[in-house]
């Protein structure tokens, strides 16, 4: 059995976006719409034990006034069992609750499961607010299979 593990969180800078899109891209999550420019909208975990830049996990926000669309949630392989995910969402949620985000939308094929724990809902997409139907992650890189949850802050 791991050991849980704290990871410290902090926000991601444009030197963390090749290690952010490796982990996107080994993680089959969709990340066209993305770029360096947009890494000031991830957080990224660090294990103090990892070699440099030691990031072992990252989680994005796009904001839209008080509608938030939690996206891009990976944890390395390695790193995972450790709660970092967790910390990571966490983290996300206070972040958002900060910037006057009242409610937290997000799309998953396979990790419903995980956020259920964490109190988002599946909905039905029809529900999604006009924001998050916009979005290209909503819109056209996500299939219709993916579950939509919400989850009100």
């Amino acid at each position: 059995m791991r050991t849980k593990k704290t990871a410290s969180i902090r926000a991601a800078g444009e030197q963390d976006w090749p290690v952010i899109e490796r982990l996107l891209a080994a993680a089959g999550l969709p990340s066209d719409d993305l770029a360096a420019r947009h890494a000031g909208n991830f957080l990224v975990a660090v294990d103090p034990d990892a070699p440099p830049p030691g990031i072992a996990g990252v989680i994005g926000l796009e904001g839209f006034g008080r509608i938030g669309l939690l996206r891009s949630l990976v944890v390395d392989p390695a790193h995972r069992g450790n709660g970092i995910g967790t910390e990571l969402v966490t983290a996300l949620e206070e972040r958002a609750g900060e910037a006057g985000v009242s409610e937290l939308w997000l799309l998953t094929l396979d990790a419903e499961v995980f956020f259920w724990k964490l109190d988002y809902r599946i909905v039905d997409r029809e529900t999604a607010p006009d924001a998050i139907r916009r979005t290209p992650e909503f819109s056209r890189l996500c299939p219709a299979t993916a579950h939509l949850m919400h989850k009100p802050l």
